[in-house]
């Protein structure tokens, strides 16, 4: 570890207990890592964290406020969207996936780079609105990550992989979804229902697909994972930005 994670580490033991962190700390050590076999693709595995692929969007007190206001304002949110993908085009760009770009996944992008991005604003304020009030505002966004607003044009596919890590949850709120819509984690395929939420724990592999006429769109959001700590969170935001750092990407 550099100095700036062993020091970030230091002063969060101090503050939260000399046993806070342990879990992160473990998650470094590549020998003491049990993995799930559709878990393997990951990058970081946290032990510790429930080894359950889907979620009930319900089923985490932390996020159930967020994913109430998300549904209840379906409707707008839905209306905002189509007068944006008719009328600001230029708004939307090709999804900077780490793993292979592709020119039929469209995204509009609400949070990233560890903060709210002002200028989608005016072309999606519903979205921004409840975003800011319940996910931002309250810490419960990952700031490793991001919120977009994902397009899968008619035939597009996200190929089986795994991403980085299991310690954010992937939330879906289905904003507009045609038949011929999927998405299958750890083997299992669901369908989205237009104004419910999906979670997802996207460690384990997952793909997605439209075979529809029409474009799919949901809205993405990287919440923290109910699993971890305040402390821990801490800590995670701390190494993660420092490697990044190292690897010239911030």
């Amino acid at each position: 570890m550099t100095p700036e994670i062993e020091n970030a580490f230091a002063a969060i033991r101090s503050e939260y207990g000399s046993d806070s962190i342990e879990r992160v700390e473990e998650m470094l050590d590549s020998k003491k890592q049990e993995r799930h076999p559709l878990q393997q693709g990951a990058k970081w595995i946290m032990p510790g964290i429930s080894q359950q692929p889907w979620h009930d969007p319900y089923g985490h007190a932390e996020h159930t406020p967020f994913i109430a206001a998300l549904e209840e304002q379906h409707g707008a949110i839905k209306s905002e969207l189509e007068t944006a993908w008719a009328a600001r085009r230029e708004a939307f760009s090709n999804y900077e996936h780490y793993l292979t770009p592709q020119d039929d996944w469209q995204a509009l992008y609400l949070y990233r780079k560890g903060g709210l991005v002002a200028e989608s604003q005016p072309t999606a304020p519903t979205a921004y609105k409840v975003l800011k009030e319940f996910a931002v505002d309250t810490e419960k966004i990952c700031p490793l990550l991001e919120c977009h607003f994902s397009t899968l044009l008619p035939g597009a596919a996200i190929k089986p992989h795994s991403d980085l890590w299991n310690f954010s949850i992937n939330l879906h709120l289905a904003v507009d979804i045609p038949e011929g819509c999927g998405i299958k984690v750890a083997g299992e395929t669901r369908s989205w229902e237009e104004g419910k939420c999906l979670l997802f724990d996207y460690s384990f592999e997952h793909e997605a697909w439209n075979s529809g006429t029409r474009p799919r769109t949901c809205l993405l959001v990287d919440l923290w994972h109910p699993d971890t700590t305040v402390p821990e969170r801490a800590a995670l935001v701390a190494l993660i930005t420092e490697i990044r750092k190292l690897m010239g990407e911030d």
